[in-house]
């Protein structure tokens, strides 16, 4: 289940950047593009949770979405590469690891 979990976070990534690429759904692709992968996102998460703690499976689907989301930002929409906002990023990929851990 754990691979469907880091899909399903992946997949918020992709609907979070489309989210920005509909420019407040003005954009009919991006749109569609957006809310189908909120839906396959949620789908995931949920079949996640038929065998993951919730607690555990919900703060690495959104850990996911947010490194990846920041990473995605700086690199397409040159959005800032403060040296702390960079550690902030790193805390939570230690955060989501030590879940990992922790859950075995």
């Amino acid at each position: 289940m754990w691979t469907v979990l880091i899909i399903a976070g992946l997949f918020e990534v992709f609907w979070a950047v489309s989210l920005k690429l509909s420019n407040g759904f003005t954009s009919t692709l991006w749109s569609v593009l957006s809310i189908a992968g909120m839906i396959i996102s949620m789908g995931l998460l949920a079949l996640s949770l038929k065998q993951l703690p919730l607690g555990t499976a919900y703060g690495v689907w959104t850990g996911i979405g947010a490194i990846g989301t920041a990473i995605l930002g700086i690199v397409l929409f040159n959005e800032s590469r403060d040296p702390l906002r960079l550690l902030f990023i790193l805390l939570i990929i230690i955060g989501i690891v030590g879940l990992r851990a922790r859950s075995v």
